[in-house]
């Protein structure tokens, strides 16, 4: 058998693949992409038939040269990129730089990085697939024309320096939309009436007022609250009904990667980024004690929930060795809402008997984290449903009729493995139909309706997916770069719009209204999915949009005015010139820079107060970031002053040393502990 070089993107997943295969296999990664469109040129030929130009990235040019020297020696190459349109393009692009037949039987493709997955892989190969590279090159040709023509005219217009996506000018637009509606929000006011009983057990319950026998009567004001007390009061409520059932709560389907970012988020306060990253490591390959390097999970980018036959047995046999046969649940088939990844499964673990106690000491904190959630989900969704009591009970008094009711876990089922704070039970109401019983007293309360919360990061990929705007590798950055570019910020865990934001959006909904429409861009996204199983010519697509497109650009460039764009001023002095430095986002975030330019060019970090003074040298204490981008607090006067920590301080001296205290949190609750690592005080 003669040499074969295996290609593939991560080092790390090359490292975990050659230790599954034989001398006879030789490994190489690309380290992501290797040709791209330039950065400084559209690198489109709009007149063309839209001929991209790519062109080799720069610093991949060495990384080139030695897969091209590798396969030189090689009897035979198998490309060995992510099984999706990205990885599809990146083996097209190694294809036409080593000159191979596109005939060739060359790609093979694995959704799991074990032994066996890869031993099937390689006896399988087939051809490079021309429909999913042509769906990704549309996309970036797509994304390419919309943020080449329209960010030089707000760099014009409003600020030197912005920029236009296709897909994040919807998500900037829909944060936008949302905080209008906040801002626009009147409350009404409304009111409800609970009735304090006790049950045939001895114990408190409580009913709630629901109507008369019509149906239900809104309570909107105290006034009516009153007339109904008015009635009832010092009368007692008598049974009319009591319906008892049992309910079925079925297991929770294996996460696809949107699903993974919003409960990593809610559950262990991930942020998308965060979560792909960690998931990515656990992915191409971790060394565990007694197994060496293996990949812990399954493609991680994927909106299917299918799960394949094999795992589905596995975790059969496991249930029924660790819980029963009573707790194995009826898996059938699930068929994704979308056709473009369900050649993937639902993420779960390679192995489900690699159980995260047992690999605990092979993986970090947070990787351990992930990978625990990633495995109890997995092994819930093959799991029997929690079964409850449930019961229902209508009370009436004077034509008025309250309702209490309740469930009761019987059996737990998937619960064993994947529970949740929604999963407890409620109160478990006792009474017998026909039964009068005296009301201990009544609780009439005034609430106002609530405008809709502002978008999480997890609210915002399902509304994302909801909307079939992105797809399952772009969530994470999309939410990233509408941050950077300074069009939202996070206020505590909320995303917010600036006024960047805002103004941008507004320029959008005027003069391109198509690019920020929701139903336009899904409609997009469904049109790149018919490329991709061959049923529309990319070129066509792109000509399509580029047609209407250009016409609102044209007008925009004609009909668009200037906007002023006013700039936050701080408090601190510059000391070249004296003016009030301004604050400004760069790359990296704000920074802080003198109005003066281009005579005066003083720029300063910018640092976050948090209104605390530091415990060492009375100085302001700031956030900061480390450079690997972990926020922490440090006093303002560093480096004379050397005081940090990497818990937010609050306004309270330890009483047992004087040290400051931080915020901490604990099992989603917040605490407050001293600074000093040698005080053990802490409160809640």
């Amino acid at each position: 058998m003669g040499k074969t070089l295996v290609i593939v993107e991560s080092p790390s997943k090359a490292k975990t693949i050659s230790k599954f295969l034989g001398k006879n296999y030789h490994v190489e990664a690309t380290a992501g992409h290797v040709k791209d469109l330039p950065k400084s040129q559209l690198g489109v030929d709009i007149e063309n038939d839209f001929t991209p130009r790519y062109i080799t990235i720069r610093g991949k040019g060495s990384i080139i040269e030695k897969i091209k020297k590798e396969a030189k020696k090689a009897d035979s190459i198998l490309l060995a990129t992510d099984p999706d349109r990205e990885g599809e393009a990146i083996s097209w692009h190694i294809s036409n730089i080593l000159n191979m037949d596109d005939n060739k039987d060359c790609r093979i493709e694995f959704h799991e990085i074990t032994k066996d997955a890869i031993k099937n892989a390689i006896k399988a190969p087939r051809r490079i697939n021309q429909n999913l590279v042509n769906a990704q090159q549309a996309r970036r040709i797509l994304d390419r024309l919309v943020g080449y023509k329209i960010s030089p005219l707000l760099w014009d217009k409003v600020k030197y320096g912005l920029s236009a996506g296709r897909v994040q000018s919807v998500a900037v637009r829909i944060i936008c939309d949302r905080e209008e509606e906040i801002n626009n929000f009147k409350p009404e006011e409304y009111w409800t009436l609970a009735a304090i009983l006790i049950d045939n057990n001895g114990r408190m319950v409580q009913a709630n007022f629901y109507g008369d026998e019509k149906g239900r009567i809104e309570l909107k004001n105290k006034d009516m609250v009153d007339d109904i007390l008015n009635q009832i009061e010092g009368k007692d409520l008598y049974t009319v009904s009591v319906k008892k059932g049992q309910k079925k709560k079925n297991p929770p389907l294996a996460f696809t990667t949107s699903t993974l970012q919003q409960e990593a988020y809610k559950r262990l306060g991930f942020t998308a980024k965060k979560t792909m990253a960690l998931a990515q490591q656990l992915y191409e390959g971790v060394e565990v004690a007694g197994e060496g390097a293996v990949g812990l999970l399954t493609y991680i980018r994927t909106d299917s929930t299918r799960i394949a036959d094999e795992a589905k047995n596995e975790a059969k046999k496991y249930i029924l060795e660790i819980y029963g046969d009573n707790y194995l649940g009826d898996t059938k088939i699930v068929k994704s809402k979308t056709k473009i990844q369900d050649a993937h499964e639902g993420i779960r673990p390679t192995s489900i008997y690699r159980t995260p106690e047992k690999i605990a000491t092979s993986l970090s904190k947070d990787q351990y984290k992930l990978y625990k959630l990633i495995w109890e989900r997995f092994l819930a969704s093959q799991m029997s449903p929690a079964v409850y009591n449930t019961v229902t009970v209508d009370l009436k008094c004077e034509g008025y009729i309250f309702k209490a009711s309740g469930s009761m876990l019987i059996f737990p089922g998937y619960l064993v493995a994947y529970s949740d704070e929604e999963d407890e039970n409620s109160e478990y109401p006792e009474f017998s139909e026909g039964s009068i019983l005296k009301v201990i007293s009544y609780d009439p309360k005034q609430h106002f309706t609530q405008p809709p919360p502002r978008y999480t990061e997890a609210s915002l990929i399902k509304a994302l997916e909801d909307n079939g705007i992105g797809r399952p590798s772009t969530y994470a950055p999309i939410i990233s770069t509408i941050q950077e570019r300074g069009y939202v910020k996070k206020e505590k865990k909320y995303l917010v719009p600036t006024e960047l934001g805002f103004i941008v959006t507004d320029i959008m909904k005027n003069y391109f209204k198509d690019i920020v429409d929701i139903e336009f861009t899904a409609e997009l996204e469904s049109k790149l999915d018919q490329i991709e199983e061959g049923n529309i010519e990319w070129v066509e697509i792109v000509r399509e949009f580029y047609e209407e497109f250009n016409k609102a650009l044209e007008y925009a460039k004609e009909k668009m005015g200037n906007v002023t764009l006013e700039e936050e001023v701080s408090d601190v002095i510059c000391e070249r010139c004296g003016r009030n430095m301004v604050i400004k986002h760069g790359r990296y975030g704000k920074f802080l820079a003198c109005p003066g330019y281009p005579e005066c060019k003083n720029t300063k970090p910018y640092f976050e107060k948090i209104g605390i003074k530091c415990p060492v040298c009375g100085g302001e204490i700031v956030k900061k970031q480390s450079k690997k981008g972990r926020p922490y607090y440090g006093c303002i006067n560093n480096p004379e002053c050397g005081f940090m920590t990497w818990d937010k301080p609050i306004d309270k001296i330890c009483p047992i040393c004087g040290s400051i205290l931080v915020e901490k949190k604990r099992g989603g609750k917040n605490y407050f502990k001293c600074s000093d690592k040698s005080c053990k005080y802490s409160e809640v």
